[in-house]
């Protein structure tokens, strides 16, 4: 009887927490448009895959595209044919990951801790900023980050207790990662195995068989896809990786650079508060039951993801998204140790969480005052930037109070800094992550929507226009997947119809579109005669040119 009541009780629990995940990451998700370049280029290959009914090779404009593999496409495909070619449909699969992610979190805390902590780390993870964001995205780091650090686990649980069939999951899972962002993941798998062999000094225990099991089973899993686009001839594949993970970690791919410390500063900031928490995290730690390899390999996944991705030149903000993880988990055990007594939140730290929030909160409540000094702004920028002061004077639809959506950020900061005062330990952390969870929804709700429309909008509407028309569309000086998606491209018929001087100066047989930069369309119109404007809007100019026949 007893055992039967706490399975029931378990199973409440891991469905409360799907119920409340599915909350939080699934409404208004279609509500805004997909963002160039990731969010567009995955959704634009899962339609491309639907359009042509190949679903083993990835394609971008109908050309293959090896920079990816096709598990995260595959989801987005079966979501396609769940709800449709539309935004809610390419964004579902990272909320279904939402759902798994927070279910996994709560296992593994209640695993290696107690119940209590698992519950503490859900909420933590779901009520800190960025791990709320790209569950409500179209990206694939979020399916990514979860097969490396469900594999990692799994690992370590057969180096601690000799457990073939964790062995075997860990492996199907890094294979997982494998087939859905490429080998990076399993270098970062790797690393963090070798760096904690080596704090061990190799005293674990472990057979010669069950590592060539495990090693098959990832080439089997991971590697199943790039043998069979080998075995159709396919063996560019292997040549385009490796150039495009040479590139990113060689160059600034795409025109992404940053400072050297950049994903150091993306974490702290992008990870609040549960990350503030965190750098208290790395002292002597008081939590019984807590199995101290769990978090020296935890300590060690976090050092991984931050050297490879300082070393590398791309600085792009959900690289080292894998980070959530254990900087989520450090955080925990502090905030943990709080809420028993062990320890105290210091003044330096309390005043690290009111000056950070308040610095978000204004940033965002300043972006909702656009309106009101769009005159200022736009005359100080058409000299400097008249691309982006073009964009400012969009006309968008501003209530007035969306300014309260700051508020509630910088309220729950405060509040819960005054009640840690007052040793209202519980209400405190509940408060706090409550209010950024109750401000990142109501952020990508309320003031995302608006700002896309002077970011993107004009063009959206320009190529959602030319959805059924006979006719060529594409960008002129700049790159995007937008038209592509948007536009509902078809394979074309005209073998030439992918060459941009072709479309410019070529015999085409049909009106070409072209969309372009306020910044460049006079170069265009001077040394292209026969293409005409159309109109100019939000600083995007749209263009024509029509058969010689026509």
């Amino acid at each position: 009887m007893f055992e039967a009541r706490m399975r029931n009780k378990n199973l409440f629990n891991y469905l409360f927490i799907a119920i409340a995940a599915a909350l939080l990451f699934v409404p208004f998700i279609g509500w805004v448009p997909l963002f160039d370049w990731d969010e567009i280029n995955f959704a634009e290959s899962a339609r491309e895959m639907l359009v042509t009914g190949d679903y083993l090779t990835v394609r971008i404009n109908y050309e293959p595209f090896w920079e990816k593999p096709p598990l995260f496409i595959w989801f987005q495909v079966l979501s396609m044919k769940l709800f449709g070619i539309n935004e809610f449909a390419a964004r579902f699969p990272n909320a279904v990951c939402g759902i798994f992610t927070l279910c996994f979190l709560f296992w593994i805390g209640k695993k290696e801790v107690n119940q209590k902590f698992g519950f503490i780390w859900v909420v933590s993870y779901a009520g800190s900023l960025l791990p709320f964001i790209y569950f409500k995205s179209g990206i694939i780091d979020p399916w990514f980050n979860l097969f490396i650090f469900s594999s990692l686990y799994f690992a370590f649980q057969y180096l601690n207790r000799q457990h073939r069939p964790s062995l075997i999951v860990s492996a199907i899972l890094i294979g997982l990662a494998i087939l859905t962002k490429g080998p990076v993941g399993f270098m970062l798998f790797g690393l963090t195995l070798f760096i904690f062999l080596i704090f061990k000094k190799f005293r674990v225990s472990f057979t010669w068989g069950d590592v060539m099991l495990f090693l098959i089973l990832v080439l089997l899993v991971g590697g199943f896809w790039f043998i069979l686009q080998i075995s159709f001839g396919n063996f560019g594949i292997i040549k385009e990786f490796v150039e495009y993970q040479i590139r990113l970690f060689q160059t600034q791919d795409a025109g992404h650079g940053g400072f050297f410390l950049y994903h150091w500063v993306v974490i702290l900031v992008g990870v609040f508060p549960i990350s503030f928490f965190a750098l208290m995290g790395f002292g002597k730690n008081s939590i019984q039951k807590l199995n101290t390899d769990t978090l020296l390999w935890i300590k060690i996944l976090l050092g991984v993801v931050l050297v490879v991705f300082t070393i590398v030149k791309t600085k792009i903000v959900h690289y080292s998204s894998l980070a959530y993880f254990p900087v989520s988990f450090i955080g925990t055990t502090v905030v943990y140790q709080f809420l028993h007594n062990e320890i105290k939140i210091p003044k330096w730290l309390q005043l690290s969480f009111i000056g950070t929030g308040g610095l978000i909160a204004a940033f965002v409540a300043g972006a909702t005052f656009i309106e009101a000094y769009k005159t200022k702004m736009v005359d100080f920028l058409t000299d400097k930037d008249p691309f982006a002061a073009a964009n400012l004077s969009a006309q968008v639809n501003w209530s007035g109070w969306e300014f309260l959506v700051a508020l509630i950020l910088l309220s729950g900061v405060l509040s819960s800094m005054f009640l840690i005062r007052q040793n209202y330990r519980w209400l405190s952390i509940l408060t706090l992550f409550i209010g950024i969870t109750l401000f990142s929804y109501s952020t990508l709700v309320v003031i995302v929507p608006k700002i896309e429309q002077y970011s993107q909008h004009a063009a959206i509407a320009f190529f959602k226009e030319k959805q059924g028309c006979d006719c060529y569309v594409t960008t002129l000086g700049y790159k995007s997947y937008a038209p592509y998606f948007y536009g509902q491209k078809m394979p074309a018929a005209h073998p030439e119809s992918n060459d941009l001087e072709w479309l410019l100066k070529g015999p085409i047989d049909k009106p070409a579109y072209f969309i372009m930069k306020n910044t460049r369309s006079d170069e265009v119109f001077k040394n292209y005669s026969d293409i005409e404007k159309i109109y100019e809007k939000n600083g995007f100019v749209m263009a024509v040119r029509y058969p010689k026949n026509n």
